[in-house]
């Protein structure tokens, strides 16, 4: 097992200040109860996310990633251990402190986009003007400023994961889960779609926790990447990021890149 307080020098890389965490998670143990007896599918798992950071998660098909951040977000309860959301427990799901997008963009097709984007709002009864005024500072936020009256039928792939996007960010939680939210993309829409959270992040300061199975994109995005080993899923390494921001797709053809992604395949080939 690696050293877990190991990090990876490159160059360029500077020491940082350490920040306060937005999330805590401290021996974070779960065992699923199946039809052929207990699975254990995670294993005394601890970190903390500092706030306004952007730390991806990878590791082997079935180690654990999406329970993981399915419990960050209160939508599964863990068999034992703490999680902290901003200093309080999240047992349950809570909007206003952590918002979710997943792999697929889950819009509902009787809706336009602007509608989409809103409805998180209408559920908690805000008052119409104020849910459209946010709505669309989200659609301009996203870059789809004249788009809001398009359905999802009419927007391709990379457009409506931005209107999910839009939709999690609607409600300003501080704290941004996203699972694989790029995986169905062609390589092309994914690359722009990298860049352009990362624009959004940088506009928003929120706290992210990102999960993926392409290496190159977690190098890409990442402060800190997260490596998982197979299950139960452990966290076996923590790779500090600090390649210059804002990030180019230069920087992937640099020595300091390959480096880090390297270390990360190394890691996942000895966890799987």
């Amino acid at each position: 097992m690696a050293n877990l307080s190991q990090t990876m020098t490159v160059p360029g890389q500077q020491d940082t200040p350490p920040e306060k965490a937005a999330i805590e998670v401290a021996n974070l143990s779960h065992i699923y109860a199946g039809a052929q007896g207990a699975v254990p599918a995670l294993e005394d798992i601890s970190m903390s996310v500092g706030s306004g950071r952007f730390v991806v998660i990878v590791g082997p098909s079935g180690c654990g990633k999406t329970s993981l951040l399915m419990m960050l977000a209160g939508l599964r309860a863990q068999s034992q251990g703490t999680i902290l959301c901003h200093g309080r427990p999240i047992s349950n799901p809570d909007p206003q402190r952590v918002g979710v997008i997943f792999q697929e963009a889950s819009l509902y097709p009787w809706l336009t986009a602007l509608d989409n984007i809103e409805f998180p709002l209408s559920l908690r009864g805000a008052p119409r003007d104020e849910r459209r005024r946010r709505a669309q500072a989200m659609l301009i936020l996203v870059g789809l400023e004249g788009f809001g009256e398009r359905y999802p039928h009419e927007l391709s792939g990379g457009m409506k994961q931005r209107v999910s996007i839009a939709r999690g960010l609607v409600q300003d939680p501080p704290v941004l889960l996203m699972d694989e939210p790029f995986a169905a993309l062609d390589e092309q829409t994914r690359m722009t779609m990298g860049h352009e959270l990362l624009r959004i992040w940088s506009k928003t300061s929120k706290t992210v926790v990102f999960i993926t199975h392409s290496l190159t994109e977690a190098v890409f995005l990442a402060d800190e990447v997260l490596v998982m080993s197979a299950r139960p899923g452990r966290i076996i390494d923590r790779i500090a990021v600090t390649l210059t921001r804002p990030r180019t797709y230069e920087m992937m053809a640099t020595d300091a890149f390959g480096q880090l992604r390297e270390r990360i395949w190394h890691q996942i080939r000895k966890a799987d």
